[in-house]
């Protein structure tokens, strides 16, 4: 029988900011362009944080990113982005961020991500649409 992973989990922020167009469906991560917490909202701009996992390999790991208000596509105020996603190999770099799309005018403000095991957080950054 296979022993639980219940080893505290070491996370660091690597870098935050600006990168390049991430391929989602891409084992890739985005290229780091700029070390900033204040991004310029212009459509088809990537921004986020990469961080480095350790001693969590095998593990599940919940991220949100919570937005400034907007609508959704039925025009219902959109909820925090969220998921959960596996930790694959040790150390392990995982982006978390987004890309701006129209309309910019109600995507400006404090984005902030953050990544957590059993809402405990791990890790947390915010990042200021201008």
């Amino acid at each position: 029988m296979k022993k639980k992973n219940n080893r505290p989990i070491e996370i660091d922020i690597i870098n935050f900011g600006l990168y390049s167009t991430w391929d989602r469906e891409s084992s890739a991560l985005p290229q780091f362009i700029e070390l900033t917490n204040q991004v310029t909202a212009e459509i088809g701009v990537e921004f986020g944080m990469i961080v480095e996992i350790r001693k969590a390999r095998g593990r599940y790991l919940d991220f949100i990113i919570d937005h400034p208000p907007f609508l959704d596509e039925n025009g219902d105020l959109a909820a925090p982005f969220t998921g959960t996603f596996r930790v694959k190999h040790n150390p392990f770099h995982f982006f978390l961020g987004d890309t701006i799309w129209a309309p910019v005018e109600d995507k400006r403000g404090e984005w902030k991500l953050s990544i957590l095991l059993n809402d405990e957080i791990l890790a947390t950054k915010s990042i200021w649409l201008v």
